[in-house]
């Protein structure tokens, strides 16, 4: 009996090698952990509990009945972040290079189904040379198992998706649809088809890196939320991105211990310039308003004229959106209008409450941004708002000109209550333009006509130019001192704590894609 004990251990501890030593060094040679190792540093110490550690694919062909190695390729199980239940797969590259197998599938989509089924989230840690060949079809009847496991989870439970090697071809769709994407920087990549593809079709010369790596994903696609510099800290940033989501649609996210103090932040009064068309940092009022470094961005370096992300207020997880006056002004364009509604339906999924902080001038004109489809994406962050329940909060900062007004989070669009600074700026369009419209005629007729302009543009802001027309009119329900606004908001969230909102009924709805 303790032989066969001894042998079993044996072959546990080989699988854990996967596949030799020499492999594992070349691994740790480029700066990886192993998928063991993985799972170790991301879980809480002791916690992990591993399903299916023998199992073996069923290949007969090209002679991989003789290469049955334990695991096949990937470490699967559940185990506790904070002493949350959480579930994850680790793809083993040392194995196969952690190919995709018909039985690899068949373990993902145990824990997907778990973790379904018990309310947690799931957490994919992939690092993949892609569908194995031998296979065939099996293998790429995995993936799509996988894929339809990922849609029906999406909503239900927070997925994220760790990059931590090569993922190419169809795997590349299984993180897509995840709500949140880690990449590691120079040891991880992501794409359709790999440089060698791309140089037979389009005779273009690209590295893997340059076509797929964290930079490109992250400051060109936005297909990744957040980069890393390791594997290390790629695993710290999923635990800290936990923090702020509930384990499922049915939760609300955790409230850490607060008592509510005098919460004044004086730094506030002087962030905004008074030239309304100097710029200055969205993120200086974040970390003004919200609890001592506690904001955690996510799609920092994509679409930089919008900031999204977690930070804590009075101890409650809530979902930041804010324009960006340093980058482009902070207009609204394609991407960031993409980019903001992505977070926004994030936040409404998992019942994260919103607060979103206005700087807006308007939409970017020109030709490549309406051939883009302005119109239908600048749609989806108005579709995003309108349609989330959550408790919403809107604090206007600056300008919030034209349409863009009404698309940051409006009360015209449900949101639950809206706050302005004196310096607030609601108005069809900038006093120049409008000036120059509205008092045409008698600046033309004027002896002086520069002169009229400046005159008309000065009565022009002194009547539109502020938040209070707004604000007689309810669409405003109070002018707050920046100093205040940290305590006004903390307060309001408590409010609307247990906000009930329903849609009406429908099989769900046609956002404009």
């Amino acid at each position: 009996m303790k032989e066969k004990l001894q042998q079993l251990q044996d072959k546990i501890a080989a699988a854990m090698m996967g596949g030799g030593a020499n492999r594992i060094e070349k691994q740790h040679a480029k700066g990886k952990l192993t998928a063991r190792e993985r799972v170790h540093f991301l879980l809480d110490n002791g916690s992990f509990e591993e399903i299916g550690m023998l199992v073996t694919h069923r290949s007969s062909d090209f002679g991989m009945e003789k290469q049955r190695i334990p695991g096949d390729g990937v470490v699967t199980g559940y185990g506790t972040i904070d002493g949350r239940l959480v579930y994850v797969f680790a793809q083993d590259f040392t194995v196969f290079g952690g190919s995709l197998s018909e039985t690899h599938a068949e373990k993902i989509c145990k824990v997907m189904d778990l973790a379904m089924q018990n309310g947690a989230p799931l957490i994919g840690l992939n690092d993949s040379g892609g569908a194995r060949i031998q296979e065939g079809v099996n293998s790429l009847g995995g993936y799509a198992d996988i894929f339809y496991r990922n849609v029906m989870a999406s909503g239900v439970i927070p997925q994220i998706s760790a990059i931590m090697g090569p993922c190419a071809g169809g795997a590349v769709y299984s993180p897509a649809m995840t709500d949140f994407t880690i990449m590691v920087e120079h040891t991880s990549y992501m794409f359709v088809t790999g440089p060698n593809v791309v140089k037979t079709v389009t005779n273009e010369e690209v590295t893997a890196e340059e076509l797929g790596g964290a930079s490109a994903h992250s400051t060109k696609s936005g297909v990744t939320h957040l980069t890393a510099g390791n594997d290390i800290d790629c695993l710290a940033k999923i635990r800290r991105l936990l923090s702020y989501m509930p384990q499922s649609c049915e939760d609300k996210p955790a409230h850490l211990p607060f008592e509510l103090k005098d919460e004044v932040r004086l730094q506030l009064r002087d962030i905004v310039p008074e030239n309304a068309n100097q710029p200055y940092d969205m993120r200086d009022v974040v970390e003004g308003i919200v609890d001592e470094a506690s904001f955690m961005e996510v799609h920092e370096n994509y679409a930089e004229n919008m900031i999204v992300g977690f930070a804590r207020l009075g101890g409650r997880s809530i979902g930041i959106v804010g324009n960006q006056p340093i980058s482009l002004a902070g207009v609204l364009d394609v991407d960031s209008s993409k980019k903001g509604a992505r977070f926004v339906r994030f936040c409404d999924c998992f019942n994260i409450p919103l607060l979103v902080l206005v700087d807006v001038p308007g939409f970017l004109p020109g030709t490549d941004q309406e051939w883009n489809g302005i119109i239908v994406n600048g749609a989806k962050l108005l579709y995003a708002f309108s349609e989330a329940t959550v408790p919403r909060v809107t604090l206007i900062t600056r300008k919030a000109y034209g349409g863009a007004y009404d698309v940051m989070n409006s009360k015209h669009i449900g949101a639950d209550m809206n706050f302005a600074w004196p310096s607030a700026e609601i108005a069809v369009m900038g006093a120049k333009g409008a000036s120059e419209i509205i008092f045409r005629r008698e600046i033309m007729e004027a002896d002086d006509q520069q002169a009229m302009l400046e005159e008309k543009e000065k009565e022009y802001q002194e009547k539109f130019a502020n938040p209070y027309r707004a604000t007689g009119r309810g669409f405003i329900d109070e002018v707050v001192d920046p100093k205040d606004t940290r305590r006004k908001l903390i307060k309001a969230f408590a409010m609307l704590e247990n906000k009930t909102a329903k849609l009406p009924r429908k099989k769900h709805g046609n956002i404009p894609l």
